[in-house]
């Protein structure tokens, strides 16, 4: 398993994800993304993205957003691997600070990102956190991390050393006629041949 930077070829796919996760693809560019893929059967496992703000009056600043790993990569290490490397992308940037608006602020806790207050944003997130929460993510908060305090786990750098595809444990069960109030045993269909 490994992580990559998005090709261009790519972008229907990660628009279809991103879609079908219900993330953020505001200003949408691939080659923002990063993409882990592992490297036995080239199947894509997640994404995420750098997204810089340059306000006109003030200095720039680094959002991560859009990371999605596909249900059948969880809980192994990709969400991880794709942080590490969006960190190490914005501490190539210049960036001594990343921000995330995002609900899953107790999982990006354990790599060093810290709550705060969206009065502590910087004025275009405090915006963006603002649309976020009104389109995508209701219970999305602020979360800012020091890049030198950035850290990784070791049970997740393992997990993702031994990534492999596997069946969704939150499957939706299949609708019965019992579901519906029907006795599929004393019922008859309007088409029913009776044979």
């Amino acid at each position: 398993m490994y992580v990559r930077d998005a090709k261009n070829r790519e972008e229907v796919w990660l628009l279809d994800r991103i879609e079908e996760m219900g993330l953020d693809d505001t200003a949408f560019r691939s080659r923002d993304y990063v993409v882990a893929i592992d490297e036995h059967d080239h199947q894509k496992a997640g994404f995420g993205r750098i997204r810089i703000h340059k306000p006109e009056d003030t200095d720039p600043i680094c959002e991560l957003t859009s990371i999605g790993v596909l249900p059948e990569w969880r809980n192994q290490g990709v969400g991880a691997h794709i942080i590490e490397r969006l960190v190490e992308y914005a501490s190539d940037e210049g960036f001594d600070v990343v921000y995330s608006l995002t609900s899953a602020s107790e999982y990006l806790a354990q790599f060093g990102f810290e709550r705060i207050e969206p009065e502590q944003l910087p004025e275009r997130l405090g915006e963006r956190l603002e649309v976020k929460r009104e389109n995508i993510q209701p219970d999305a908060v602020p979360l800012r991390l020091q890049i030198d305090r950035f850290r990784m786990p070791e049970r997740l750098r393992e997990q993702f050393k031994n990534a492999s595809v596997h069946e969704p444990t939150e499957s939706e069960p299949e609708d019965t006629a019992e579901d519906f109030g029907i006795d599929p045993d004393e019922a008859t269909y309007k088409y029913d041949t009776g044979s």
